[in-house]
């Protein structure tokens, strides 16, 4: 394909993008792979540049764009490159129009700003959320320790005690230590937040929200695979994806059980006040991994930030019945914003006579409330919110 023909390909890509937001469709990594099974005459250079002009010109811009053409004539406004090669030729863009109009930069839509504006995230904090993330790998002490496993590219340890970071687009899945489960594709940040609930041998833990599992297998590490680990989740493709991954990390404590949305309650009620910890990785906005899905800032308004607000508390207050007397809950959000974080924090403990926070105790992260709050400026992760509570009764 020629220069103008990528950028064509990738202003047709970004029009399915812009819609699916709008529409709450697919994410962009899963159109691309749609687009590109269908359009097999594209060699991997030109996947690749197509795939980097799609993120360059989502990061570029603020609000939803009003097309994917838009969208690119950002770019182009800041990038005579990309400027020159709506040139007309074969397949590739046509000339612009003086009557054009390209879309508008920013971090956000404007109403989504004014939230960070009040979480008080600075414009620098916000600029690194539309930077590209590292590529951060947890190592799995179950079978190896960080100073011996062995992968084949440099690497630098992270503030997690089992964190690596790799050269970005490192064929991780297909080395040897990955096959072998001593390695794990994790970022950093999510590593502490596993680490924030302090599990150990021995104890009982709950997974309220688990996924594909990636937290759950940080803490059977930590467990040592000692005592009792139940993963939850409403998504059954994303958890049954577990298994696989417990047997290759050697995992043998993680049982999964699936839950039925709103039913949760119900499903875990042989659980009640049985648990020594519960983390509740909790929906959420997913402001802290714009570096990684930076069209999610398109698919996110007010109501839907309502909804998941509700679902924050509504799992926070279920996971304080599932512990224990002296018992403590771990609540996490990939999430920069108050509301999310700090406030559902205070929320929980002005509800829950008895309860009191307590210092997560990570080696990285800034106070925000009862929590920390990291971000990828400061601390180089993806944004998190981490508390801790205790029950003292």
């Amino acid at each position: 394909m020629t220069p103008s023909a990528r950028v064509q390909a990738a202003i047709e890509i970004l029009d399915l993008v812009v819609k699916a937001a709008r529409g709450k469709g697919a994410p962009a990594d899963r159109i691309l792979a749609e687009w590109f099974r269908g359009h097999r005459f594209a060699g991997s250079k030109d996947k690749r540049a197509i795939r980097e002009h799609v993120y360059a010109v989502i990061r570029a811009c603020g609000p939803v764009p009003a097309s994917g053409r838009a969208a690119m004539l950002r770019r182009a406004e800041t990038d005579p490159e990309i400027a020159a090669l709506f040139d007309g030729s074969q397949y590739g863009p046509t000339p612009v129009s003086p009557r054009e109009e390209p879309a508008d930069g920013g971090i956000a839509p404007d109403w989504l700003e004014d939230r960070l504006i009040a979480a008080d995230v600075t414009e620098e904090m916000a600029q690194s959320l539309l930077e590209r993330a590292p590529l951060d790998l947890r190592v799995n002490n179950l079978k190896v320790t960080r100073d011996m496993v062995n992968i084949p590219v440099d690497k630098l340890f992270t503030a997690a005690p089992q964190g690596l970071r790799v050269p970005s687009g490192s064929q991780v899945e297909s080395w040897d230590a990955y096959l072998a489960g001593e390695i794990e594709i994790q970022d950093s940040g999510s590593q502490l937040a596993a680490l924030a609930v302090v599990a150990q041998p021995g104890e009982t833990v709950i997974d309220l929200c688990a996924g594909a599992g990636g937290k759950t297998l940080a803490l059977a590490a930590a467990m040592e695979n000692s005592g009792t680990l139940l993963a939850c989740d409403t998504d059954r493709g994303r958890l049954s994806r577990l298994p696989d991954r417990a047997g290759r990390a050697g995992v043998t404590i993680a049982q999964s059980l699936l839950l039925d949305p709103g039913h949760e309650a119900e499903a875990l009620a042989e659980w009640h006040g049985k648990a020594d910890a519960v983390l509740v990785d909790a929906p959420c906005s997913g402001t802290g991994t714009w570096r990684r899905n930076p069209e999610a800032r398109w698919r996110l308004d007010p109501a839907e930030l309502a909804r998941l607000t509700q679902l924050q508390a509504r799992l926070f207050a279920l996971a304080a019945t599932l512990v224990r007397p002296g018992g403590r809950v771990c609540y996490v959000t990939c999430s920069l914003l108050d509301e999310e974080g700090a406030k559902q924090v205070d929320a929980f403990l002005g509800a829950h006579p008895g309860w009191q926070s307590r210092d997560p105790g990570l080696p990285l992260g800034e106070k925000r409330g009862a929590g920390l709050r990291l971000d990828p400026y400061h601390h180089g992760t993806d944004g998190f919110f981490v508390a801790l509570v205790t029950n003292a009764c």
